[in-house]
């Protein structure tokens, strides 16, 4: 593509040198950067992109997006603009011909539920012939191309590099995951959303957004993104539902487990083999029942029914596609082994997804009459939010019967003192609460504390298959882990 067409309706101060010339690829990341290509110099938190203009030059780029000029650089083209980042989603856009307009796009936002529902609406229309595509925490499904996920939502140029690679597949939906991260830095920006989802709000990435209100705030972009013809699909058991959609131009359709809603769910029944319920659709009930575990993957059911009754998708059919769904990886996935106990591994890393998880196997137990003992392996990331530490130990000690504290993405702090943070939100550390630091030591207590019958939950990592220290990031999934250690008792 020539560099004035990829320039095309973006806003910058001058350009320095041809503007004739052939651009090959974009990228902000001077590793990537190849011959006759475009290399954005943006500043971020942690990087200036200027100070790597000289590693994209030796690859070979023909042109530079800069802030300021500079008159020492040859043989390259220079366009000068205010903002590098703020104009990388419009170039991205340009360069991969806005594939999101050949797309029906589904975004889900909120602290939790959003990957399980993500694959839920996934599963419904694949299973109704409408392919789709999947950009998310765990994964980015481009039809027959998987990616492992670096981050929830990409960025800006990743995002309409996969959107294209999408549509060249013959793609025709497109589930993401919308963090907040990527609304507070435009990631989205440029993609046509078709629905919103909001599933739910509670703390989260206060080490990055600050306070809840700034959180709630970059969840909001999305529903304010909306024109008249999208949707909003909203908890409205979650009162931050009204801040979210208060400027949407979209059309409103609400969803619940406690209130008459436009879908909503009754005479809730839990198991450790699935969940069934009543779902209410104007005026008409219908039986349900998913493999899915919990009051929480009700409403993850729910939002993804949602968008199968948006789209017209017969509700019979609906019933049969949510029964046949089983699990997503590391959400409350279940870890077949060789003892007369269950395991299960769950992403939960927030208060909120701790206490659902914990709550709802709780409630399971008890329904059933059984004198089961809940043991939750658990730790808190390193260098983010450190004012949830103590909640997540009040919880545990709350809903658990044992808790066993220990590390789990120390990143750059020290793991001793992360678990210290955390020890700080126990009323006391008798013999139902076990530091150990070693996380396969911890899940091998977790099993050997274990007698028949009882639930042992480790949560924090989920699907992840490393655990990142300081200067090392090892191979560690809990689900083989602990497949292992049975084996061996």
């Amino acid at each position: 593509m020539k560099l004035k067409k990829l320039l095309k309706n973006i806003s910058y101060i001058e350009i320095k040198g041809p503007k004739d010339i052939e651009i090959s690829s974009i990228t902000q990341d001077s590793r990537l950067a190849s011959y006759n290509g475009l290399f954005i110099a943006k500043k971020g938190n942690n990087f200036d992109g200027s100070k790597f203009l000289d590693e994209a030059i030796l690859a070979g780029v023909s042109a530079a997006i800069v802030d300021i000029y500079d008159p020492f650089l040859k043989n390259i083209t220079q366009v000068i603009v205010r903002d590098a980042s703020s104009i990388e989603a419009d170039i991205a856009a340009n360069f991969y011909e806005n594939p999101s307009k050949e797309l029906f796009n589904i975004g889900i936002t909120g602290t939790n539920g959003k990957t399980t529902t993500s694959y839920l609406i996934k599963h419904i229309l694949d299973q109704n012939e409408k392919k789709s595509a999947l950009i998310g925490s765990i994964e980015y499904i481009l039809g027959d191309t998987k990616i492992e996920a670096k981050l929830t939502t990409p960025d800006s140029i990743n995002i309409q590099k996969y959107l294209k690679e999408a549509v060249d597949n013959d793609l025709k939906y497109l589930c993401m995951e919308v963090s907040s991260h990527g609304l507070e830095q435009n990631r989205q920006k440029n993609i046509d959303f078709d629905i919103a989802i909001f599933t739910n709000l509670s703390l989260d990435h206060l080490d990055y957004h600050k306070n809840f209100e700034n959180y709630k705030n970059a969840k909001k972009k999305l529903f304010d993104s909306l024109n008249e013809d999208s949707s909003s699909i909203v908890n409205i058991d979650d009162e931050n539902f009204k801040h979210l959609i208060r400027d949407t131009k979209s059309k409103i359709f609400t969803y619940s487990t406690k209130k008459r809603a436009d879908l909503f769910a009754t005479d809730i029944k839990y198991s450790l083999k699935g969940t069934s319920f009543i779902l209410n659709y104007k005026n008409e009930k219908t039986e349900f029942f998913t493999p899915l575990i919990g009051e929480y993957n009700v409403y993850n059911v729910l939002a993804a029914l949602s968008v199968g009754l948006r789209l017209k998708i017969d509700l019979q059919k609906l019933k049969e596609d949510i029964k046949n769904f089983k699990s997503v990886k590391g959400r409350l996935e279940k870890v077949k082994n060789n003892k007369n106990f269950y395991i299960f591994v769950d992403f939960a890393h927030t208060p909120d997804a701790l206490e659902n998880v914990l709550k709802t196997l709780k409630t399971i137990t008890s329904l059933n009459n059984k004198k089961s003992k809940i043991i939750n392996v658990f730790g808190c990331g390193g260098n983010r939010d450190k004012s949830k530490r103590i909640f997540m130990a009040k919880i545990s000690e709350k809903f658990s019967d044992i808790s066993i504290v220990t590390s789990d993405n120390p990143r750059n702090e020290d793991p001793q003192k992360i678990i210290d943070d955390i020890k700080a939100g126990f009323s006391c550390t008798k013999t139902n609460v076990h530091i150990e630091k070693d996380r396969k030591k911890a899940i091998e207590i977790a099993i050997k504390l274990a007698n028949s019958q009882d639930i042992i939950i480790i949560t924090g990592k989920g699907h992840e298959t490393y655990q990142i220290f300081e200067n090392v990031t090892l191979e560690f999934d809990d689900t083989i882990i602990s497949k292992q250690i049975c084996n061996s008792l």
